[in-house]
């Protein structure tokens, strides 16, 4: 796609090869010709507005972007959005390019280099998964923003005592659930610890976090019974790409007992053919072998031959719009799970419903004489303690050994 530029293709402030590489970006993204020429006359405009006003490419930023959006008094919704979400990329694209620099206040990039380190000791020292990293970062960075001196605008580790982790703790846990806040508490306390082993604090605060009790739930897991599998998976429409990689999915959680995570980190390269494997990427950087059953291969080979298409992405499953890239994570299969239970009319009274495929496959094989070792061996679990609970749906084996209940009279 070739712009058509006035005064030798450079609008003041933004060169159009600038735009012009953006677009071709986009393409490589997957975005198709239509909405790429929608995109253009945004841009086009964008860049003739910032020329009206001197605007140098080195002063682009947010403020801009609103400026731009809102010059015009009664504009449809559907257009201001549609504007700020490509500017928006825009930025996003001139700022990894190096092309224009994000301004940041001095502790913001205190806070960047602190958290960063964190970050890495998680996944380098701790071994633990991105999706455990995600959840511990942004604790840590809310700390770190709440915590810097205002005279001087630094973040001082050294300073922070138990005061300070108890009024932390006081203010953010307000109107927040018990989960939330234990989820805190972890992060901070492994936080501290950190920074203990760093040397940048004399003194090991994590036992200065409290702990947030969590009960350990005691009721029969929630599970999908094979005929309510079946009649998920048959209400799933094969007829289209969408449904081919949504059946595909579904057999993988449905016949593997994989968990969402897993699904989204499977890549082109973990699947063999010849041998009929797939290798797993599971918690804490564990990679095994599963057997490729011979209906779950089926759907695989379909969706990869006619649906999945080209992408400079290695991994199995691929947004179904540009960009065409890996799914974004476990939500991504939660989604398309309950898109699949909305279609069967089936309401589940629980979260997590990805997990109920998990939980009606350990199920179903406990019920078919199944040991907790093989279950385990199958899940791939390895505390002990997450096998277990499946042992409280076999209730007609639990009659078995069940005393009687004594009656009136002794009977």
């Amino acid at each position: 796609m070739t712009i058509d530029m006035t005064a030798g293709g450079l609008y003041e402030g933004l060169p159009a090869r600038h735009i012009e590489a953006f677009l071709e970006h986009l393409r490589t993204a997957g975005y198709v010709d239509s909405t790429l020429r929608k995109k253009q006359r945004v841009l086009t405009a964008f860049a003739r507005w910032m020329k009206g006003r001197t605007i140098a490419l080195a002063h682009l930023d947010e403020s801009a972007i609103g400026a731009f959006v809102n010059r015009s008094v009664g504009a449809p919704a559907t257009r201001v959005q549609f504007e700020l979400a490509v500017l928006r990329l825009l930025l996003t694209y001139l700022r990894s390019k190096a092309i224009v620099r994000l301004a940041a206040p001095v502790d913001d990039l205190l806070v960047d280099r602190i958290s960063g380190r964190y970050v890495d000791y998680l996944r380098q020292d701790r071994g633990l998964a991105e999706n455990s990293v995600h959840v511990y970062a942004p604790f840590i960075r809310n700390f770190l923003r709440s915590q810097h001196a205002a005279d001087t605008g630094f973040v001082i580790p050294a300073a922070f005592d138990a005061t300070t982790i108890r009024n932390h703790l006081l203010a953010r846990s307000k109107g927040r659930s018990g989960e939330y806040t234990r989820l805190m508490t972890v992060a901070l306390r492994s936080f501290f610890h950190f920074l203990f082993l760093c040397g940048d604090t004399p003194r090991d605060l994590a036992s200065a976090v409290p702990t947030v009790r969590k009960w350990r739930q005691s009721s029969v897991p929630t599970f999908l019974t094979p005929e309510q599998e079946e009649t998920i998976l048959s209400c799933t429409d094969r007829s289209s790409p969408r449904g081919r990689c949504d059946y595909a999915v579904l057999l993988l959680l449905a016949r593997l007992g994989l968990r969402a995570g897993e699904i989204v980190a499977l890549e082109l390269d973990d699947i063999h053919w010849r041998s009929a494997e797939l290798v797993v990427h599971g918690k804490n950087h564990m990679v095994e072998h599963v057997p490729l059953l011979y209906d779950v291969g089926e759907a695989l080979a379909m969706y990869l031959r006619d649906d999945r298409g080209a992408s400079a992405s290695r991994r199995v499953f691929l947004r179904m719009w540009a960009p065409r890239i890996g799914l974004t994570g476990p939500a991504a299969v939660g989604h398309i799970v309950r898109l699949a239970f909305a279609r069967a009319g089936f309401r589940p009274a629980c979260r997590g419903a990805a997990h109920l495929f998990r939980h009606g496959l350990a199920t179903t094989m406990i019920r078919h004489g199944a040991s907790m070792a093989e279950i385990a061996e199958v899940l791939r679990h390895r505390p002990q303690d997450s096998t277990a609970i499946y042992a409280k749906v076999s209730f007609e084996a639990l009659r078995g050994v069940a005393r009687a209940w004594p009656a009136t009279g002794g009977a």
